[in-house]
């Protein structure tokens, strides 16, 4: 048991809510579209379907009804909160923020609400920033949340792009508890941020208000955020295992980023991780950028797998090149 931070107090997870809209696009749907075969996406992306938001069904929309079964699921009401974090690349609007709009949904007139956007990456900033307020003691109890309208960044001719990626959102609440200082603790024991902006060209969206004055579309360079991918997310995961003197071992359960089989299965492989301790949904979600760790976090606790006790690592990396990564006993 190593001691992992000076401070006692940890943010333990105390629900999770997912939610996913009801349209299903199919590889099947998408040969009808773009010039692709569903054998050549399910060959390198391991991606069979993803949900696609309908007209009027915002981020906000998503994150809300995500956030309040996670509510649900911890006992709480919106006097309870008193934090909201979004984790989003797709907001509503410019401004204000879509953590402001979920916040108002949901009735919570406490403390503060705000987006962070760090692409794929989001929901591991989100939860490690989360993680400061609480364990600081500048606020008791917060939603932290991912959630992506992706669906409305695509080019719809550009079939490298087009096939990966999806909508929907995920939701964690995380309370302050005291802890032994220890890794037996439950909660967040480690997290481990990073980025490195010179990589912006190879996963970037064309448009902005300040640039082009146009929302804009993604543009990929795929072979070479592949290449940098594993590597990436290896150094943050080796980061935590040395912070916290924890194995790879030890870990019950590894919910990386759910981008590509390929990569979550090159990274857990690279780190000695069990390809048996893997959840995935990339085969039904597709890439929902800050949402996919969510959402496989949610699958893994309402299917059984993860339990409380659990040692849990969560991994991503996304466009800035931005990467990150956390060690949560469930």
């Amino acid at each position: 048991m190593v001691e992992t931070s000076h401070k006692t107090w940890r943010s333990v997870v105390e629900g999770i809510g997912a939610f996913l809209p009801e349209r299903v696009m199919t590889n099947a749907d998408l040969e009808k579209i773009v010039d692709t075969t569903s054998d050549w996406i399910v060959q390198r992306t391991g991606i069979h379907e993803r949900h696609m938001a309908a007209d009027g069904e915002t981020t906000s929309v998503l994150a809300t009804k995500a956030a309040h079964k996670a509510m649900m699921a911890a006992g709480c009401t919106a006097d309870d909160i008193d934090l909201v974090v979004v984790a989003t690349s797709t907001p509503d609007y410019t401004f204000p923020a879509t953590a402001t709009q979920v916040q108002a949904a949901l009735g919570i007139t406490r403390g503060a609400a705000f987006d962070l956007q760090a692409v794929c990456s989001g929901f591991v900033y989100a939860v490690s920033v989360a993680d400061k307020f609480l364990t600081t003691g500048a606020s008791e109890r917060a939603l932290v949340i991912g959630a992506e309208t992706f669906s409305r960044l695509l080019d719809w001719n550009d079939r490298t792009t087009c096939v990966l990626f999806g909508d929907g959102a995920g939701a964690i609440v995380l309370g302050r508890q005291q802890g032994g200082g220890t890794t037996e603790d439950r909660g967040v024991l480690t997290s481990h941020l990073r980025s490195d902006g010179r990589h912006r060209a190879k996963l970037y969206v064309d448009g902005g208000p300040s640039s082009t004055g146009t929302v804009g579309h993604l543009r990929m360079a795929g072979r070479e955020v592949f290449r940098h991918a594993v590597g990436m997310v290896a150094d943050v995961m080796d980061d935590a295992f040395k912070a916290t003197g924890l194995t790879a071992e030890q870990l019950n359960w590894f919910v990386p980023h759910q981008a590509n089989e390929r990569i979550i299965d090159a990274s857990a492989d690279k780190m000695g991780i069990a390809r048996e301790k893997i959840i995935k949904t990339v085969s039904l979600h597709g890439n929902t950028s800050a949402a996919s760790i969510p959402l496989a976090l949610n699958a893994g606790v309402s299917d059984g797998r993860i339990k409380p006790g659990d040692l849990v690592m969560i991994e991503a990396m996304g466009g800035g090149f931005t990467w990150g990564s956390a060690i949560i006993r469930w």
